[in-house]
């Protein structure tokens, strides 16, 4: 197959998505269908799938880049590059059964972004299907670029709202010859954070990954700290991973924990959770961290945890946990940016604002939905 060919799954969605322009009829994007309920609610008419564009398209272990399409699950990525002894390092909250084009979409990144950054750091090159049915390529494996656009950054975070994504680019890492996990219990209060801040400022090494657990969560991970828990994930050879535990454990009493503590963290949200990011300035976690607790003190059962080096503090609020007017009051409490995951459905626009009212993005959308039949009303933007 030519660089200008269509796989058949790839013109499938094409003239599905054509035929549904020439109907006016609005269409739901949908990946492996384990984040419908992220995002604000959409009402289409009908739904597209993605699942069979599933699949690697190239893989050259030799230049780190592999192309797949967009239904492939995270889960099958990392078991292909694993046998070459690279990874994907996009850890997003949820299962490896989500899908690597629902990871574009909607920008979802975990723990690991501290290192490795966010899909916008990972995806090298896109293909897509407008909501006007035409199929575009931008960046690796380039056909056809849209003059003045980025295009594989343009649609990560767009949510489906510019098209579907078919097939992604994307760049890999080699994998560390070893990993260990680390946990040390540390106290909530701001002074004791900044210290801690500092401290991991110091380090001589970047660990890939550093995530403060608040203490409900540290319970329900079976860490039983008694109190808020600090998880290292450190990478590299065994002599470095010694040196590494040594400066670690000047800290405090650390002890370490089995890897797959990362996935359970992962998958810990439970169904129907008001999910919640707040951020500011990564020297500002400390002050994040306890407006963080204090929407937990206002909502039973919260769930609090931080990826330090990004300054982002994420509140999983389970249902059930008082009264529509509490909830909108303890999410009310957030000071810093805040960005809405999941939320019940009369609290969008409450709570979330509009972001896409600017004149910079209903231009895109116009350019590449002018009819507005995709995922309408996903990032806020105004239907007919």
């Amino acid at each position: 197959m030519t660089a200008t060919e269509l796989r058949p799954a790839t013109a499938r969605i094409r003239d599905a998505i054509r035929d549904a322009g020439a109907h006016g009829v609005t269409t739901r994007i949908v990946g492996s269908g384990t984040w419908l309920d992220a995002g604000r609610p959409v009402a289409a008419e009908v739904v597209l799938s993605l699942h069979e564009l599933a699949g690697v398209i190239e893989y050259v272990p030799g230049d780190l880049t592999i192309t797949v399409g967009a239904g492939t699950p995270l889960g099958e990525i990392a078991r292909v590059v694993g046998e070459h002894g690279q990874w994907l390092p996009l850890d997003p909250a949820g299962s490896e059964g989500g899908s690597i084009g629902a990871t574009i979409s909607t920008a979802s990144a975990g723990p690991l972004a501290q290192q490795f950054g966010t899909p916008r750091d990972s995806i090298l090159g896109v293909e897509f299907v407008s909501g006007e049915g035409n199929v575009v390529r931008g960046g690796g494996r380039v056909v056809k670029n849209v003059a003045g656009f980025d295009l594989p950054r343009l649609v990560t975070g767009a949510w489906g709202s510019l098209g579907a994504i078919t097939e992604v680019t994307l760049r890999l890492r080699a994998r560390p010859e070893g990993e260990a996990t680390y946990a040390l219990a540390v106290l909530d209060s701001r002074p004791a954070l900044k210290d801690l801040k500092r401290w991991l400022d110091a380090l001589p090494f970047q660990p890939l990954a550093v995530e403060l657990v608040g203490a409900s969560l540290a319970e329900r991970l079976g860490l039983d700290a008694g109190g808020s828990v600090l998880l290292l994930r450190l990478g590299g050879t065994d002599a470095s991973l010694r040196a590494q535990r040594g400066l670690v454990g000047r800290l405090g009493d650390v002890r370490e924990l089995p890897p797959e503590v990362w996935t359970t963290l992962r998958g810990v949200e439970p169904g129907g959770a008001a999910v919640v990011r707040l951020s500011q300035l990564p020297s500002q976690i400390p002050e994040t961290w306890e407006s963080a607790q204090r929407i937990a003190a206002a909502w039973k059962g919260t769930l609090l945890h931080a990826t330090v080096g990004r300054g982002m503090v994420r509140c999983i609020l389970p249902r059930g946990g008082g009264s529509y007017e509490e909830l909108q009051r303890a999410l009310g409490m957030a000071i810093g940016t805040r960005v809405f995951e999941r939320l019940p459905a009369r609290l969008w626009p409450v709570l979330a604002g509009r972001p896409t009212a600017d004149r910079l993005s209903r231009g895109i959308k116009q350019a590449f939905d002018p009819k507005r039949i995709l995922n309408p009303g996903i990032l806020g933007e105004e239907t007919e």
